[in-house]
């Protein structure tokens, strides 16, 4: 808000009309992929300089098409003729098993999560690694070894954890959602090594749309121009998002403790944020809630008033959900309101509310 005008988009009617961005007929900004990877280097998340860049429609459009090009019969990986076994470690990310399932055929298949396979199962596999992950926000590595990791790298960024080191997998995800909080922007991107698997993952991005909007690849330059205009600043949009998200997780923190153990939150340890220069706490996008004394947590947080993500629908117990803290500052005065009306006493001291 206090970069509107350096931050605003003005397209005249005729302009950008065409199907392709650039001379050769590409659907993709030669300026945005630049400024990527200028992004990445100033904040140091990201291994860029060995990588192709892939937009997509949001990293959920590119979760499919980086599952079919890892799952072609030519992919190195392949070793067998049966298909390719997607899978992810518990708690995941819901929609890496709802889009693979849609496309279930001869290719690949979801086949649930790390600690299903078998030890002496020899089918292809893709695994998913989401760091942080989502929904509970641990820094994750692969579970297993031999087979194909999409690292979803969304929330990689220092507003919302620490950043040891710059992840440098073969393939890796971010989203303009989680950068800079334009979720309605639709704009996500790949980091791909192999020259091979990228041309597959934009093969498939064009004959299903043709390549993302020319008006939102404009806007997404705009925003990182600015944000790489203040990194380190006065106006350095991190330390801006950490603060805030700090500050509401010290606010989380309090009501839990006033609950005495209702509803729980499993600390994450510091760690050395080479972008801050500190050792720092996380301030993760989600809070992964525990009820202790309520099996069903989703429904428990409901009845109070707050929509929740069911740890059911991540394959963990029904004693978790997912709560998100990255609404507007007046939702999350709400939900902290009901939050303490559900765990905190209310009109006696020695009364305290177990519907959790």
């Amino acid at each position: 808000m206090r970069h509107a005008a350096d931050s605003a988009v003005v397209v005249a009617g005729w302009h950008r009309m065409s199907y392709f961005a650039t001379d050769d007929d590409g659907y993709q900004s030669v300026e945005l992929e630049k400024h990527i990877r200028m992004l990445h280097k100033a904040v140091g998340n990201a291994i860029v300089d060995d990588k192709h860049v892939v937009f997509g429609t949001g990293s959920l459009r590119l979760v499919n098409a980086l599952v079919h090009a890892l799952s072609s019969p030519d992919t190195p990986s392949r070793t067998a003729t049966t298909p390719v076994s997607v899978i992810a470690t518990a708690p995941y990310y819901p929609a890496y098993r709802t889009q693979t399932m849609m496309f279930n055929g001869r290719e690949y298949k979801w086949a649930g999560t790390t600690a299903k396979r078998r030890s002496n199962d020899t089918t292809s596999f893709v695994e998913f690694v989401t760091s942080p992950n989502n929904p509970d926000f641990l820094l994750r590595k692969p579970v297993l070894h031999g087979g194909s990791v999409i690292a979803d790298h969304a929330f990689y960024w220092p507003h919302f954890t620490p950043i040891p080191a710059p992840a440098d997998e073969d393939v890796m995800l971010f989203s303009a959602s989680k950068l800079s909080g334009h979720a309605g922007s639709r704009f996500g991107w790949a980091l791909i090594r192999d020259a091979a698997v990228a041309a597959k993952v934009k093969a498939y991005l064009e004959e299903s749309s043709l390549g993302d909007s020319r008006d939102t690849q404009l806007r997404m330059l705009r925003v990182i121009k600015v944000i790489l205009a203040n990194i380190h600043g006065d106006d350095d949009i991190f330390a801006f998002a950490n603060g805030v998200m700090t500050a509401r997780w010290r606010r989380l923190d309090a009501v839990l403790a006033r609950g005495r153990g209702v509803v729980s939150v499993e600390k994450i340890p510091p760690q050395y944020c080479t972008y801050f220069k500190r050792v720092r706490e996380p301030a993760p996008a989600f809070a992964w809630v525990k009820c202790e004394k309520h099996h069903d947590c989703y429904e428990a947080l409901l009845k109070a008033g707050i929509i929740t993500q069911p740890g059911v629908e991540s394959e963990d117990s029904s004693r978790y959900t997912r709560v998100s803290l990255v609404k507007t500052q007046d939702d999350f005065d709400v939900l902290l309101e009901r939050l303490t009306d559900l765990v905190v006493v209310t009109t006696d001291e020695k009364q305290y509310s177990y519907y959790a």
